[in-house]
């Protein structure tokens, strides 16, 4: 990674956030003995404590689990607000290396190339890994960039055409025109790190204006889009053999449905300790329970 990639990934880290979400982080990494956390997501752009805040919890050591991440649901009273938070754990080492492209995975570097905030760290050596990590992302991002999208563009005609494949890759719907909406809302993040991303990547390209042109050989072309094809055969049954493991692994998830129903439906369903416990077995009687509140409301 260049030192200037790195200063501006390591600045970036820096955003500023709300001092309850700096606080739920803090409470999350020592509970967890954790190396770092990451804040991403729309609450990080908003600021807003509403919905559910999103976190990475990067733990210390070999990764122990061989899906993963770990997910799990929080609910935290602070300051006098109820703080919602999804989390995401796994070692630092193993986010390290699928940000570098160096696992099967489609989604570390294609999520951490955008914004994200370092709120809450072991150490002043794990934000170093972290940076690394991130930069690792940015790399791996924009060599597929330059190997899916067109011969010469703007920045974000690349960035649009790296989305679009990953999701492509990946087991789930996206709204089309979901990668227009990623880059208007993060300008500011995305504005020059395309060329730094290349430069750190060693590949050569003009610049007239706002278009760039890769000079990216034919060779180190068809490496890329075959690392890539090996990835979009797996992307799927990856995500699909995660979905598998959280209905038996989500910590929490029956609370996380519990609130989800009722900030869209206005339906509240107690979460008694057996549908806590067993949310599969529970979701019969659940169903049914919601079934004739439904009744009711209408």
């Amino acid at each position: 990674m260049t030192t200037a990639l790195a200063q501006r990934l390591d600045t970036a880290l820096d955003r500023p956030v709300r001092s309850e979400v700096a606080a739920y982080a803090r409470k999350l990494g020592e509970d967890a003995g954790a190396l770092a956390v990451l804040f991403y997501g729309s609450n990080l752009r908003t600021g807003s404590l509403e919905g559910v805040l999103d976190f990475y919890v990067l733990l210390p050591g070999p990764q122990r689990e061989r899906v993963w991440p770990r997910v799990s649901y929080r609910e935290w009273d602070h300051g006098g607000e109820r703080l919602r938070a999804k989390i995401a754990t796994m070692s630092l080492a193993q986010f390290a290396k699928a940000a570098g492209g160096g696992s099967r995975d489609t989604t570390i570097w294609a999520r951490f190339v955008q914004p994200s905030a370092l709120i809450w760290r072991a150490d002043d050596g794990a934000r170093t890994l972290v940076v690394e990590a991130l930069g690792a992302a940015a790399i791996t991002a924009g060599r597929l960039a330059a190997a899916v999208g067109p011969a010469s563009g703007t920045a974000d005609d690349y960035w649009r055409a790296l989305f679009r494949a990953t999701y492509q890759a990946e087991f789930r719907i996206e709204k089309p025109g979901r990668e227009n909406a990623i880059l208007e809302v993060n300008a500011d993040h995305f504005d020059g790190l395309l060329p730094l991303a290349w430069e750190a990547a060693g590949i050569p390209f003009e610049r007239r204006g706002d278009v760039l042109e890769p000079a990216l050989a034919d060779p180190a072309r068809r490496r890329i889009l075959a690392w890539w094809r090996s990835r979009t055969r797996l992307g799927k049954p990856l995500n699909l053999l995660r979905l598998a493991k959280a209905t038996t692994t989500f910590d929490g998830a029956a609370d996380y449905a519990a609130w989800k129903l009722h900030r869209h439906t206005g339906i509240a369903l107690e979460v008694t300790p057996f549908r806590a416990k067993h949310p599969l077995l529970a979701a019969p009687g659940a169903l049914v329970e919601l079934w004739r509140k439904r009744r009711a409301q209408r």
